[in-house]
Parts: structure tokens; sequence; C-alpha cells
């Protein structure tokens, strides 16, 4: 299968889990009806993995990193995967849920395999927007497909102590490449735009500005809030905005000077 079909069975694919994601945002509906304490261990552990995703080694070090950060910034992290079993509601009594906590649930029954219970004081460091990000970045099926559920899971948690440190976050931080893709693509696009907008009505003009102008909130917002606003936000690297704003300058030369070349070429006609 060529790359590009690859990218867009993923662009697709995330669009998919964006819409399952708004509509099963929240624990998973098992885990809300059910209260099955019998499940729980009898001892405390930040990570209660029923659906056997993690292996000893693995589950070792995350409670470590778990405990060592709960010490070190107050933010209780949980981890609850499930399949068939769940223990439900009891999970909230046995971990002490509360205002500073966020639980990450793991169920690959659903369309998206993460879900999240956040609580009062985490929402007001990242909206529900972000976890909406974080759950169609990290849970949809391709990812989770090519990297592992265990993966699925540390990724999104490594985000949420990222965001958490810094003091909160709008937008999941990184730029996966099918999303760079898509501001790439929204950045040409509005270079096109600007390119015709600018083409010289009369011969021996330049660029005509004022037309430019007139489509500015067209391509301005292809460029900027679609190809710009989604790189600065989350990642600091300069090569993708670079990319971008060159796609933008290509978009407008091949646009502006389109009749030019029109005209250039010889006539095939005798």
């Amino acid at each position: 299968m060529s790359s590009s079909s690859m990218i867009l069975r993923r662009l697709l694919g995330s669009a998919l889990a964006i819409v399952l994601s708004i509509s099963v945002w929240s624990i998973a509906p098992s885990a809300q009806a059910v209260d099955n304490p019998d499940l729980l261990p009898k001892e405390q552990t930040p990570i209660i993995d029923l659906a056997k995703t993690f292996t000893p080694i693995q589950e070792e070090n995350l409670v470590k990193d778990i405990d060592k950060f709960e010490a070190d910034t107050g933010w209780k992290l949980r981890i609850l995967t499930q399949y068939d079993r769940t223990p439900g509601r009891a999970v909230s009594r046995y971990w002490g849920l509360d205002e500073k906590s966020v639980l990450v649930v793991s169920d690959s029954r659903g369309g998206n395999t993460l879900n999240f219970r956040v609580g009062d004081d985490v929402y007001k460091l990242m909206p529900r927007t972000f976890w909406i990000e974080l759950q169609t970045r990290f849970g949809n099926m391709y990812y989770v497909r090519e990297n592992g559920e265990d993966s699925a899971i540390t990724d999104s948690l490594e985000a949420v102590k990222t965001c958490l440190v810094r003091g909160g976050c709008n937008v999941v931080p990184g730029l996966p490449k099918e999303q760079w893709i898509l501001t790439l693509t929204s950045s040409i696009l509005g270079g096109i735009i600007c390119g015709f907008a600018g083409q010289y009505r009369k011969p021996g003009e330049g660029f005509a500005w004022q037309w430019a102008l007139i489509f500015s909130p067209l391509w301005g917002i292809l460029f900027l809030a679609f190809g710009v606003a989604p790189v600065i936000t989350r990642t600091s690297e300069w090569v993708p905005l670079f990319r971008n704003c060159a796609g933008f300058a290509i978009g407008v030369l091949v646009a502006f000077l389109a009749p030019v070349i029109g005209q250039s070429n010889p006539s095939e006609e005798t």
C-alpha cells in the first residue's frame, strides 16, 4: 500500500474518531453502570490492569513513575484497563478520586480505546477540547494498531503530565505527521487563493494588493488559522512552520504567474 493511501486512511480514521469521541467522551458506559468492587486489588496501586495490557516490568515502572509524580506535584494519575470485566464506579471509592485526579480508562471494545475522567481542578487547566483531542490522537484504532494499546495509554499520560507541569494546555503538545500534512495543505491552498486574487488585471500591472486584501479573510483563515496556529501552539520546532510558510509562498507564486506561464507556451497550431 502506498504512503499516500496510508496517510489518507489515517486522516479518515482521525475524523471518525473525533465523531465517536464527542459521543462517548468520559468513562466507558459499562464502567459507569456497574459497581463491582470484587475486581479491585486488596492493596492500593495506581494501576488496575484487568485487560493485561502491560507486562509486569512495564507496570512496575509505571507505578513508580505515577507515585513519584503525585509526590512531586500533588496531581493524582490513575490507569484502569478493562475488557469484559470492569469494577465500574467502585474505582472512585477505591482511589478516592477528587478534583486533582485524572483517570485514564482503556477499553478496546469501543471505536476509541481511551476515555478520561477528570477532576474539576484539572479542568481549569485543560478544557474539554483538550481531552477530546487527546483521545482522538492516541486512542484511535490506527494509532493503537501501529503502536500498541500500552503505548497509547503511556503516551496520553505523558501529554497530561507535561501540561500539568506547565500549568495547563489548551491543545495537546506535539504535532503528528498527519496533522502537519493537513496544515501544509491548508497553507498551500491559502497561498493559491491569495495568488489568484492578486493576479494583474491589465498588462504591465504588478501584484493586485487591493484584490488580495479583499480576499484576505478567506486565504488568511486557511493560512493563519489552519496552517500556522496549529503548528505554533503544539510545537516549538521551526521546521514545520518554515515548510508551511514556504508552501504558502509557492502557492502564491504559482497562482500569480499562471497567466504568464500560459501565455509563454508556444501555440501548437500551425
